[in-house]
């Protein structure tokens, strides 16, 4: 891919940390930052570092993994993912992703997701909760080079549909590997019409290739019709 994600790649060494503080002073902006927010998860906002290049949003690396055949509440949901952290700039984002293991070589019942700063991967996220996702299935082999694409396309603002974008997701699966992009409106057709020939450009997918949308309505009531609860989010 041509732009500053390629260009920036191997230049950064990935063996340092987001910030250079002593853990003396990391501790003592913890603890001042949970004594003036005691009530709240939300952490401090990350910033691009001097000289680094600014993406358009902040972005916040999550993974989930579930057992398979287990059922799942929306708290138990909300409990099993995890957060690994947030960035506000390219040389950022790398630092991230060159430490963390490629979707390919993930095992079990496990997922990746990557979403705008202030939204979590959950159907029932208020940005979430009117839109719905483009569900790519792929074959063993090449989830991990279709995430970085994926990605690296909707950090980059490829897919051009303002701020509809809100996250994408990587699923491993014991058979196949799932890809999704999540949109804010379901109901905006020129807009998921757009997403899915920009995701069909940026991953070079055969014209033969399924790609399924879904709205998270949908996919809220085949979990709850199939499961039996009344509010209920799943391993997606």
């Amino acid at each position: 891919m041509n732009n500053k994600f390629d260009a920036l790649k191997d230049d950064d060494s990935g063996d340092h940390d987001q910030d250079n503080s002593s853990p003396k002073d990391g501790e003592k902006e913890k603890n001042d930052e949970e004594e003036k927010d005691s009530n709240t998860t939300k952490r401090k906002a990350v910033v691009p570092g001097a000289g680094e290049h600014p993406l358009q949003y902040n972005y916040t690396f999550w993974y989930s993994r579930r057992t398979p055949g287990r059922p799942a509440s929306t708290q138990s949901y909300e409990q099993n993912i995890k957060q690994i952290g947030s960035f506000a700039s390219v040389e950022q984002f790398w630092r991230f992703y060159s430490h963390m293991i490629r979707p390919g070589d993930l095992t079990g019942h496990s997922d990746f997701h990557l979403f705008k700063e202030g939204i979590k991967p959950m159907w029932e996220d208020d940005a979430n909760k009117s839109g719905g996702k483009w569900i790519i299935r792929l074959r063993k082999g090449l989830a991990s080079r279709c995430w970085e694409n994926l990605i690296l396309a909707m950090l980059g603002e490829q897919f051009m549909v303002g701020e509809e974008i809100c996250g994408a997701v990587v699923s491993v699966r014991f058979q196949e590997d799932i890809i999704s992009i999540w949109n804010k409106t379901a109901s905006d057709q020129a807009t998921t019409a757009r997403i899915r020939d920009t995701l069909r450009r940026v991953l070079n997918l055969p014209p033969n290739t399924i790609m399924e949308y879904k709205t998270h309505t949908d996919s809220i009531k085949a979990w709850e019709d199939f499961h039996g609860l009344v509010n209920a989010s799943g391993g997606r």
